[in-house]
């Protein structure tokens, strides 16, 4: 049976923490920022997790589980 193959986009994307959660970074923060608060920019750099209802997908497009 061949090897299990990550996804690479997945892979680029998303990296798992010390807990196994999924860490993700936030969308809207490649174009239009002129109207956007200097607040709600700062606030986009920081990531965040991925949702429950999405995690599972994620981690198999990682290769977990």
């Amino acid at each position: 049976m061949p090897k299990m193959r990550t996804r690479r986009s997945v892979a680029k994307r998303f990296k798992i923490t010390g807990t196994g959660k999924v860490k993700r970074h936030k969308a809207f923060r490649s174009h239009l920022l002129e109207h956007k608060s200097p607040k709600t920019k700062r606030n986009l750099r920081k990531s965040t997790t991925v949702s429950p209802a999405d995690e599972k997908r994620v981690l198999k497009g990682l290769g977990k589980s």
